[in-house]
C-alpha cells in the first residue's frame, strides 16, 4: 500500500485528548482546519496541517480532496445483534397498539420469535445476510462493530452463529468483535430453567468456543423475564476467572444489571433506561462504561437512557445501535445518536467521543476510534465545513469517502 498523503480536509477530528469519563463541552475538541493526514501501510504516519505535510514530503503521493470535507475517525458500533434471521414486524405494530414488550414475549413472540427464525437459517444465509446489513453500517460510516450471537440458545445453534461471526469478519472490510450471548433468555425447550442452561453455557458450549478462538467477549440479559441478578453473577465471574471480557443488558425494565456488571468488573453495561440515582451514583465510582441504545427506546417506546445524568455524574458514556429485529430494527447509529443528543440535550463532543474512542473502550480496543499517530488508519469524511452539520442533519448527511486501513472502501 503506497504512502500517501490525503487531504486538504477544512475540518480534522482527531477525537484526541479527550477524558474516558465525564461530560464534555465542543470547546474541547481539538479541530484541525485545512488538515491532512498522511496513510502508510494501513495506519496514521502523521496528521497535521496540509501545506506542512505537503512541503515536509514532496515526494508524497497526494489524494487531493477538491470538495467540502471534515474528517473524523470511523464510527463503532459496540453493540449490535446484526447476527438473526426473521422479523418481527408483528411484535413492533402489537406494541404500538398497546401490548408490552413482556407480554408479548410471554406469550411467544419476542426474543423467542427470533430464535425459532435464525435456527432455522443456515450459516451460509446468517454470513449474507450480515453482509447484506454491513452496506448500511459502512454507508453510516461505522469501521468497527460489536456483533452478539443469543438466538441460538443451545450448543450447536450457538456455535452455528458464532462461526457465521467469524465468516463475516473474514469477508467484510468492517472490524468485528464477536460476543457471546447464549444467556440471552432462558430457552423454553431446556429442562432445569436458568441453572441448567448457565451450566450448559460453561461446560458445553465454552471449551468449543475456547477450541475454535471464537470470541472472548461475554454477554447475558439480567432481567425479569430473562436471567437472575444471583444466577448472573456466579456464570459472569465464572466467565472472568477464565478470562473472558464481561457486557452487561442492564436495568431496561427493573433495576439490578448494573450493579453486577460494577461487581464483576464488566467493560460495559448497555440499556440503563431505567436507572436511577443509585446505580448511576455506583456507575460513577466504577470502570465500567455505560452504553445508551436509543434505538430501543425509539422501537419499543420507553424513556431513554439518562444519558445527560450519567455523565454529569462522570460517568463514560458510549451511544450503540442495539441493531436487532425486534426492539431495533433500523440500525442508523448516527440518525439513533442525533436524536439522543436532542432529548438529552448532549453536546456535539459527547455524542461523537460516545460513537469513537469511548465505544472502542467499551469493546476493549485501542487501536480505533481516534486519528492519532500509529492508529489504524479508519478515517470518515462528510461533505461539510463544520462537523456541526453531522448531527445537525440526524443522519441524513452520508459519507462520503471512507478509508478503512488506509483503503478507500
Amino acid at each position: 500500500m503506497s504512502r500517501r498523503l490525503i487531504g486538504p480536509f477544512d475540518q480534522i477530528l482527531p477525537m484526541t485528548g479527550l477524558p474516558l469519563k465525564g461530560a464534555l463541552k465542543d470547546q474541547q475538541l481539538n479541530i484541525i482546519e485545512d488538515g491532512g493526514i498522511i496513510v502508510n501501510d494501513g495506519k496514521i504516519e502523521a496528521i497535521g496541517l496540509y501545506d506542512n505535510l505537503k512541503s515536509a514530503n514532496p515526494e508524497i503521493e497526494l489524494e487531493v480532496l477538491k470538495f467540502a470535507a471534515t474528517a473524523l475517525p470511523a464510527f463503532v458500533d459496540s453493540h449490535t445483534h446484526l447476527c438473526f434471521d426473521g422479523s418481527r414486524a408483528m411484535d413492533f405494530a402489537e406494541r404500538n397498539a398497546g401490548t408490552s414488550y413482556q407480554d408479548i414475549a410471554a406469550a411467544g413472540g419476542g426474543i423467542w420469535s427470533s430464535v425459532k427464525h435464525t435456527r432455522a437459517a443456515s450459516k451460509e444465509r446468517l454470513v449474507a445476510l450480515m453482509l447484506y446489513r454491513s452496506k448500511q453500517l459502512i454507508k453510516g460510516g461505522v469501521g468497527t462493530v460489536e456483533v452478539k450471537s443469543g438466538y441460538g440458545l443451545s450448543v450447536a445453534e450457538e456455535m452455528k452463529m458464532l462461526e457465521a461471526i467469524a465468516w463475516f469478519n473474514r469477508k467484510s472490510p468492517l472490524d468485528v468483535v464477536s460476543t457471546c450471548l447464549a444467556a440471552h433468555i432462558i430457552p423454553k425447550d431446556i429442562e432445569g430453567g436458568e441453572s441448567a442452561h448457565l451450566q450448559m453455557i460453561l461446560e458445553e458450549l465454552v471449551p468449543k468456543i475456547q477450541a475454535q478462538n471464537l470470541c472472548n467477549r461475554f454477554d447475558i440479559f439480567i432481567e425479569e423475564n430473562a436471567f437472575s441478578t444471583k444466577g448472573a453473577f456466579q456464570y459472569l465471574s465464572t466467565l472472568k476467572s477464565m478470562g473472558f471480557d464481561l457486557t452487561v443488558h442492564g436495568d431496561q425494565f427493573s433495576v439490578g444489571g448494573s450493579q453486577i456488571a460494577i461487581e464483576v468488573g464488566a467493560r460495559s453495561v448497555d440499556h440503563l433506561e431505567v436507572s436511577g440515582e443509585k446505580e448511576i451514583a455506583a456507575l460513577a465510582k466504577s470502570n465500567v462504561i455505560a452504553t445508551a441504545l436509543p434505538g430501543a427506546s425509539i422501537g419499543i417506546g420507553c424513556p431513554f437512557t439518562p444519558a445527560r445524568k450519567l455523565l454529569d455524574a462522570g460517568v463514560a458514556l458510549a451511544i450503540a445501535s442495539d441493531w436487532n429485529p425486534g426492539s431495533a430494527p433500523m440500525g442508523n447509529l448516527l440518525t439513533q445518536a442525533s436524536i439522543l443528543a436532542t432529548f438529552e440535550k448532549l453536546t456535539t463532543a459527547e455524542v461523537l467521543s460516545a460513537i469513537t474512542f469511548r465505544a472502542a473502550a467499551a469493546l476493549n480496543l485501542n487501536h480505533v476510534g481516534t486519528l492519532d499517530v500509529g492508529q489504524q488508519a479508519d478515517i470518515i469524511c462528510f461533505p461539510t465545513r463544520d462537523y456541526r452539520d453531522v448531527l445537525y442533519h440526524q443522519g441524513s448527511m452520508e459519507v462520503v469517502r471512507f478509508w478503512k486501513q488506509g483503503s478507500k472502501l
